[in-house]
């Protein structure tokens, strides 16, 4: 569920799970875990890792293949190729595994295929008990004053408008839950600025403003949990692009990520709780 992170251009956006307190009768008993079916958009990295857990523990996965995603570059659209195979493999693991999963194309930079996911989503589930946003685009990493005018405006639509767009449409649907968690992964670089990391450090910084500001209007409703996570340094492929040099070796693995946020999601959390993932 990223850094759940991403496979060369393929895009996560969120684990949106289902129906709080019954099974779908898709959903394994073991869904009865997290109190109904999960969903996450985006595979790979640590979205990869998640997808699986989530799946095998009893979570009904929908991976969503979008626009964005942590290649470093501009948006890639997805829908073939090595994305929509990235996501393909995850769905097959997590049938062997006995679970199950669907894939569904979406464009997370577009706010009215966000409304048509949550409608249809309303339309299955009268309810959902998890939103895990993870969609991230790293985009190029340079001093402040060469940035791109184009591409500083299309990682801030993924990585903070696109998330704004999500709460507010699923919002209605996890106050329906009696005990909603909401997770939003971030990055360190959102707290300490450094240097040629302007562009992902501020759009993460205007993450954490966001997910901490509705953190706080939930805090008295008892409904709604919201937690913000930075999974430190993993072996995923935004990693490997921000340092080349770097022996993956060195660092944890996705699984680990995944595991320690799905403990989140099984146990629970206070709301505004915030993390760093060693």
């Amino acid at each position: 569920m990223d850094e759940l992170v991403d496979s060369g251009g393929l895009l996560g956006g969120a684990a949106v799970p289902g129906v709080a307190g019954q099974v779908h009768p898709t959903c394994p008993r073991g869904a009865q875990r997290l109190g109904g079916c999960d969903r996450v958009f985006g595979v790979d990295g640590v979205r990869r890792a998640d997808a699986h857990q989530g799946g095998t523990a009893g979570g009904e996965v929908l991976g969503g293949i979008g626009r964005g995603g942590e290649t470093g570059a501009g948006p890639s659209v997805g829908g073939d190729g090595a994305q929509s195979a990235g996501l393909e493999e995850v769905e097959e693991r997590i049938h062997k595994a006995g679970g199950t999963a669907t894939i569904a194309p979406l464009d997370l930079t577009d706010p009215d295929s966000i409304g048509r996911l949550a409608q249809a989503i309303a339309g299955r589930w009268e309810k959902l008990d998890i939103l895990v946003l993870n969609a991230a685009m790293l985009g190029t990493l340079a001093p402040v004053q060469h940035l791109d005018a184009k591409e500083f405006a299309q990682i801030f639509t993924l990585n903070v408008s696109a998330q704004a767009a999500l709460i507010a449409a699923f919002d209605a649907l996890l106050r329906k839950s009696g005990q909603a968690r909401l997770i939003g992964i971030t990055s360190s670089v959102g707290a300490s600025p450094r240097a040629f990391w302007g562009a992902y450090g501020a759009s993460k910084a205007a993450f954490n403003t966001l997910l901490g500001a509705y953190a706080e209007e939930n805090r008295n409703t008892g409904r709604l949990a919201v937690a913000i996570i930075d999974p430190g340094a993993t072996r995923t492929k935004m990693r490997a692009q921000a340092y080349p040099g770097e022996d993956p070796a060195s660092l944890k693995s996705p699984d680990d990520v995944a595991r320690r946020i799905l403990l989140l999601l099984t146990d629970g959390f206070e709301t505004g709780h915030t993390e760093r993932i060693g």
